[in-house]
């Protein structure tokens, strides 16, 4: 396929968000897929992109290969892996601007939750309930999208992580998600031929995304960065939500 030159303007700036993500700001990826979707179907823009995060999820397991939490992986795991399946299963069911609305609306209730009340006494554990549940919403939306970082945060932002070992179990957790999803994906035709020689020229700026993502990271106060985190969620969320209500009055 070819793509028009807004389309590869878009593309790229996705591409170096979505590495910027894999080097640690973790909320900055999932502005690709809605970005993209702007000038092309949502379908073809995650096609195109997964190998993207692919590639840039071996940069982040590189940086962040010390820096994780194994107790919130494994409360996770099995639950993401369950919600892939589901969206395998549905994905001729799958309506784009219901999967917006959904994330949207838990992504813009977890943020303005963490912006207003005052800061817990308390911190969250990780536990196999929780984990599962959350994990399977997260596996679900981000094989339709890529938007799984809004449940996934909800679970695992408030147990208090460093910023560092933050970033790094998100990066392992989303690197194993996203090797899961390649076997439906293909499966669905997303990685034909025309999307994956774009994919391959849109891995450049990938790459320079998490040498970008994680220079930030180091320069970046802990309290700051989940500020900013929990900003970006707001932001992206609110945009999610008016994509999902323009596409179901669509």
């Amino acid at each position: 396929m070819e793509l028009s030159q807004t389309s590869w303007v878009l593309a790229v700036i996705g591409a170096l968000a979505v590495g910027m993500a894999k080097g640690g700001l973790s909320m900055v990826g999932m502005i690709s897929v809605p970005l993209m979707s702007l000038t092309m179907s949502p379908v073809v823009a995650a096609g195109i992109m997964l190998p993207v995060y692919i590639v840039s999820d071996i940069g982040g397991l590189i940086a962040f290969r010390r820096s994780f939490n194994r107790a919130v992986l494994r409360s996770m795991l099995p639950g993401a892996v369950a919600g892939i399946g589901l969206g395998w299963a549905t994905a001729h069911l799958v309506n784009d601007a219901a999967i917006m609305l959904i994330v949207g609306l838990i992504g813009l209730a977890f943020a303005l939750n963490a912006l207003i009340r005052p800061r817990m006494s308390g911190l969250r554990r990780p536990s196999l309930g929780a984990g599962s549940f959350w994990g399977a919403i997260t596996g679900y939306t981000s094989f339709v999208s890529h938007s799984g970082a809004p449940p996934y945060q909800v679970y695992a932002q408030p147990m208090g992580m460093d910023s560092r070992v933050y970033a790094g179990t998100t990066t392992i957790f989303f690197a194993i998600v996203n090797g899961v999803k390649l076997i439906p994906y293909a499966a669905l035709g997303q990685l034909n031929p025309g999307n994956l020689a774009i994919s391959a020229l849109l891995c450049i700026p990938g790459v320079i995304g998490v040498v970008l993502g994680v220079r930030l990271l180091r320069v970046i106060p802990q309290a700051l960065f989940y500020r900013i985190i929990t900003v970006l969620l707001l932001l992206i969320s609110a945009r999610l939500l008016y994509a999902g209500f323009t596409g179901m009055g669509g």
